[in-house]
């Protein structure tokens, strides 16, 4: 197994078209991604003093954050868009090893900053509304 370059970690953001045609989001230093599970406690009298938990029980959710220099594109464009009107898009996480896993996330937080000689930068925070799957 060889390492994979972070720089192959991209998010792309969809064309709102069925089916979507994802754009990268341009200008990103970094990516992360976060899968969540909350599970259900089964535990029993039976149990011998284990935890059981319930299989495919509880929720789950995918969260994505990402940081980088903002460059104007119209996929930037797109993300502040849907965080002004509070909505819901499809979105692309790309792995260098040609794994993709796509999903509807909501932009939960989409900040800017920039100092006077540096550039504009930003981050933003997407959880994910409903399946996030393998492309």
């Amino acid at each position: 197994m060889t390492a994979q370059k972070g720089s192959a970690f991209l998010l792309k953001i969809g064309d709102g078209g069925t089916p979507p045609a994802y754009q990268t989001v341009a200008g990103l230093r970094t990516t992360q991604m976060s899968i969540n599970g909350d599970t259900v406690v089964v535990t029993h009298k039976e149990s011998g003093g284990w935890r059981d938990l319930l299989s495919g029980a509880g929720s789950r959710s995918v969260s994505v954050s990402a940081a980088g220099i903002f460059l104007g594109s119209a996929a930037e464009a797109a993300i502040r868009a849907h965080a002004l009107a509070g909505t819901i898009a499809a979105y692309e996480l790309s792995f260098e090893d040609g794994e993709r896993l796509r999903g509807s996330f909501l932009v939960q937080r989409l900040d800017y900053a920039g100092d006077f000689n540096g550039e504009r930068t930003y981050t933003v925070q997407l959880e994910s509304s409903g399946p996030v799957v393998p492309a």
